[in-house]
């Protein structure tokens, strides 16, 4: 079954809420990008993260998170739009620590306890909204938990968790969130801080088989979640041939003639899903007119 998001209401329109299976993705990010458990994990939970963010959004919106932390495994960029859309990537992929205390891959010591977090809506207006909070916890829940609450003034639960298998790839990945409306009283406060705080974790729910549905009936209470909407979720990268010819005639003529001079061609490589993208000579000739 392929990976989705659904979106619902709770508790008389009190609680808006979001989850989503994305075994498949995170998957094919590892495979692109030959991660290490505890870096796919800080990926993983990123991305996951990510695009339920950008399934907040609407068209043609599109929503950036960087979480630049003094971790070994550097900044991890994650782009997703409002249909499902999403691709990422963690500067040292082979990053690997010994399980934590608790027996889990130690996500912490890979992205870092202090540093910032970062999000970036692009709403189609002239400038782009921008909205940062520093890390509080390294574990990327309780981090993305915390920008909901100080930066965009919305109490929030945010769970996402990753596992993975022997050989490096992914066995389960998933999330939620969970969102107060301003009207939201306290006695639905009390029952989802009960029901969050003992619940499983979410990788292993999403292990055992649940469907993004079944945890938050879960979580809400099946007599008070009603689903709105659900969507596909996929890997999926924006790059191509000529994004790229288009940033080499950026660089002007100077530096494309010394690419032909010097190398004889150009071979260059996105970030976000590691294709490369071969230029001849005759090809960069043909970029360096257009400069």
């Amino acid at each position: 079954m392929s990976d989705y998001l659904v979106k619902a209401l709770a508790f008389d329109g009190q609680v808006r809420a979001y989850a989503v299976d994305t075994t498949k993705t995170i998957g094919e990010a590892q495979r692109r990008h030959g991660s290490w458990p505890t870096a796919s994990a800080a990926l993983g939970r990123s991305m996951t993260a990510g695009v339920m963010m950008g399934a907040m959004m609407k068209g043609k919106e599109k929503i950036t998170v960087k979480i630049e932390g003094n971790g070994k495994a550097g900044p991890i960029l994650v782009d997703s739009d409002a249909h499902g859309n999403v691709r990422g990537y963690i500067t040292h992929p082979q990053t690997h620590f010994d399980l934590n205390e608790q027996g889990k891959l130690d996500v912490r010591r890979a992205v870092g306890t202090e540093g910032m977090l970062t999000v970036t809506k692009d709403l189609g207006l002239r400038e782009n909204f921008s909205g940062q909070t520093p890390i509080v916890s390294g574990e990327l829940g309780e981090d993305f938990t915390y920008y909901f609450a100080v930066s965009e003034q919305v109490p929030s639960s945010v769970g996402v968790g990753v596992l993975v298998n022997p050989d490096n790839t992914i066995l389960a990945a998933g999330g939620f969130i969970i969102q107060l409306m301003p009207n939201t009283d306290e006695a639905t406060i009390e029952i989802l801080e009960q029901r969050i705080s003992t619940m499983e974790p979410i990788s292993k729910l999403i292990e055992r088989g649940l469907t993004p549905e079944q945890i938050l009936t879960y979580i809400l209470g099946e007599e008070n979640v009603k689903f709105l909407e659900n969507m596909p979720v996929q890997f999926l990268c924006t790059c191509s041939k000529e994004r790229f010819g288009d940033a080499i005639v950026s660089l002007g003529k100077q530096e494309i003639q010394e690419m032909i001079e010097e190398d004889g061609g150009a071979e260059t490589q996105c970030h976000f899903c590691n294709e490369k993208y071969v230029f001849s000579k005759e090809e960069l000739e043909q970029l360096n007119q257009e400069a």
